[in-house]
């Protein structure tokens, strides 16, 4: 008998797991793929690891989230610095002097805050979606061709019938600064997540190619609790209705070139191009991609989540908000189920941020 079935080996499931099992508890984890690391799966072509479901950049803030994760990995210094490339057009991401010189042609960040200054005043009072947000953080000019066709793409509707809070993170600076994220640790880790996850779990049993929803009462009658970390709404079989979630396919392929855009991820941000971004692989090793003669590139499209799909991103409005709240309000009163992560909190995690929040919970589970 375990103490503890944790269902599913993503950062949230092994992290739990590890804590769990360092506290002495009896761990068995069920993961219904047939490899570990959840969506930050990392998988070797060409000598180069491979991010299977989409860039994944660990960063953080957190000293702690850091510490953790260095305990079994070490991490380069992987800086990300997108492109946005707009209908052959090369603009900086962040949005910052690179991008207002290249759009404006203007030098200082004064002339940049006057540009932006007087296009955002079209937007008066609070904004009530994504397309006021956007043009009153950076103006009408950045808004129509480096956020509009890519976030439409993206989410699979116009930026006028999303909500603000999306795009309310935007990184916006007016220094010659590329660095994506405004975090004090960030970097990915050498061999991969994949390797990482594997460190977590040592030692601990893991049963893959396990579907744990289809095998419910056998894997239950095997522990004390659960750790539940798949869809909220498919653990109570959709009883409300299925959540939204936008999905993204990748089309993967091994070039025989050894550099085919120069950068880990450039965005393609007009309307017309099907994919939203190409991912490099080798540039997120930057220390090693001279080596490889070949390179790996993964174009990702958005679409709408269907069963059978993999979800990626709620679709946190306000109709799906409401029908979590009635999935959470079940989960509340489970007894000997605890539910959390990305899929069964329905909503948009950082690595850091799942990793803190499976620490938080394990301690209280450790007693």
């Amino acid at each position: 008998m375990y103490d503890f079935l944790i269902v599913g080996a993503g950062l949230y499931g092994a992290t739990m797991a590890r804590e769990l099992a360092d506290a002495g508890k009896r761990v068995l984890v069920a993961e219904r793929r047939p490899w570990i690391g959840g969506n930050a799966h990392t998988e070797c072509l060409e000598g180069i690891q491979v991010h299977r479901y989409g860039a994944h950049i660990f960063h953080t803030n957190s000293a702690e989230a850091w510490s953790y994760v260095n305990r079994f990995a070490s991490f380069n210094r992987f800086t990300n610095s997108p492109v946005a490339n707009y209908k052959g057009e090369l603009y900086s991401l962040p949005f910052s002097m690179y991008t207002f010189n290249r759009m404006w042609g203007v030098v200082t960040p004064q002339e940049a805050e006057a540009k932006i200054a007087q296009q955002r005043g079209e937007i008066i009072g609070e904004p009530r979606n994504l397309e006021e947000q956007a043009i009153s953080l950076v103006g009408r000019d950045i808004y129509e061709k480096l956020v509009k066709g890519y976030t439409e793409k993206q989410w699979g509707r116009p930026c006028s019938q999303l909500p603000a809070f999306i795009i309310r993170r935007l990184p916006v600076r007016f220094t010659y600064d590329n660095n994506y994220f405004n975090a004090r640790y960030q970097g990915i880790p050498e061999g991969g997540y994949t390797a990482l996850v594997g460190r977590m779990l040592e030692g601990i049993e893991v049963r893959l190619n396990c579907d744990y929803l289809e095998q419910q009462a056998e894997l239950d009658a095997l522990a004390e609790r659960v750790v539940y970390t798949g869809p909220i709404d498919a653990y109570y079989r959709y009883c409300f209705g299925p959540l939204a979630y936008r999905s993204v396919r990748f089309e993967t392929e091994v070039l025989d070139e050894a550099n085919f855009q120069g950068n880990a991820v450039v965005n393609y941000t007009d309307a017309e191009t099907p994919w939203t971004r190409i991912i490099e692989h080798k540039w997120f090793e930057p220390e090693t991609a001279p080596q490889h003669s070949k390179t790996v590139i993964s174009r990702e499209y958005s679409s709408e989540w269907k069963p059978g799909d993999e979800p990626y991103y709620p679709v946190n409005d306000e109709k799906n908000s409401a029908l979590y709240s009635r999935y959470a309000a079940l989960a509340e009163r489970e007894g000997r189920v605890i539910m959390g992560g990305r899929l069964a909190d329905y909503r948009y995690y950082d690595m850091d941020q799942v990793i803190t929040a499976a620490l938080e919970k394990a301690k209280e589970l450790k007693d």
